[in-house]
């Protein structure tokens, strides 16, 4: 028995083994994964997990397709209230990366930034230097609109790798035409394999990210080929259960019997796109998820479509 509790590892072992391409590769996947503990509140332990994925392009310019894709793959849905939250591990990354113990804790430090325990990160740093306990301390307070880029820039040191992600996530939430964007430099929720930009997309009534996406290009080391990358993903059943309950489906009620004449009417309008419900023998008509208007009924030698009263 195989279980996976992430699409995009298979997605990687795929792209460096079983395509194994040098150009850009673009994927997309469907399936239930397993998890050992439910994401949030009144969600499932087996999501059906769909997304989308880009290999090969190391440029932000795939960060902007994935992240459009994500956008728009929720707006179609028909959810509202749609807001983008955006993050950046390479943060975190250039903050730590001259400190070797603060790299050793990187774990735990992420754990405490997510839950914004600020007292707990001053207690569990007190080793560290002081520029990058300054740092961490001021990623819990950085959240907020774009301005918090600013704030970011004037609160961190300047390194090369800060200044790049905040210039990335400043290109990302310009892209974001039309949604409400949300920074959060100490939101590092996700699957602890990302290494760039990173985002998250909420909607109104659910405390949940609906979707999520990011920079992974480290993924594929496993398999011996990594490869720059990005992607998202977004559970079908949790978006399927904010949706409202389906209209009824207009249809055609028709009588059981296999007369030629009847058969040939029923495929005819099947070719066209009706939906032709023929009840069984003895079953009565009830509301089902079809709303037949219409039905068929025999008159003068023929089968004839005709409105219901």
């Amino acid at each position: 028995m195989g279980l996976r509790a992430d699409m995009t590892i298979q997605v990687a072992r795929i792209d460096a083994h079983l395509l194994n391409r040098k150009a850009v590769t673009r994927l997309c996947y469907a399936g239930s994964v397993l998890h050992a503990r439910p994401s949030g509140f009144h969600t499932a332990r087996e999501p059906l997990q769909i997304g989308a994925e880009i290999y090969g392009h190391a440029g932000l310019e795939a960060d902007i397709e994935i992240q459009s894709l994500a956008l728009a793959s929720v707006q179609l849905s028909g959810l509202a209230g749609l807001t983008l939250d955006l993050s950046h591990n390479g943060i975190l990354h250039a903050i730590l990366e001259d400190d070797e113990r603060a790299m050793k804790q990187v774990t735990e430090i992420v754990g405490m930034l997510r839950a914004k325990d600020l007292p707990g990160l001053k207690a569990s740093t007190t080793g560290f230097s002081v520029t990058v306990r300054d740092a961490l301390s001021a990623l819990i307070g950085l959240h907020g609109d774009v301005s918090v880029l600013q704030r970011a820039r004037e609160r961190l040191p300047p390194k090369p790798g800060i200044t790049q992600a905040l210039d990335e996530l400043a290109v990302l939430a310009k892209s974001a035409a039309g949604v409400s964007v949300n920074i959060d430099l100490a939101d590092l929720s996700g699957y602890q394999y990302e290494s760039g930009a990173m985002f998250a997309l909420y909607v109104e009534g659910l405390p949940n990210a609906v979707a999520r996406g990011g920079r992974y290009d480290h993924v594929g080391e496993a398999f011996g080929r990594a490869r720059p990358a990005t992607g998202f993903s977004m559970d079908l059943r949790e978006v399927a259960r904010l949706l409202p309950a389906a209209a009824p489906v207009s249809a055609i009620r028709a009588p059981w019997g296999r007369e030629p004449a009847l058969t040939s009417l029923i495929a005819s309008l099947r070719a066209q796109g009706d939906i032709v419900i023929q009840l069984l023998p003895g079953e009565a008509s009830s509301e089902q998820e079809f709303d037949c208007d219409r039905e068929i009924v025999a008159e003068g030698g023929k089968f004839l479509v005709k409105a219901l009263q």
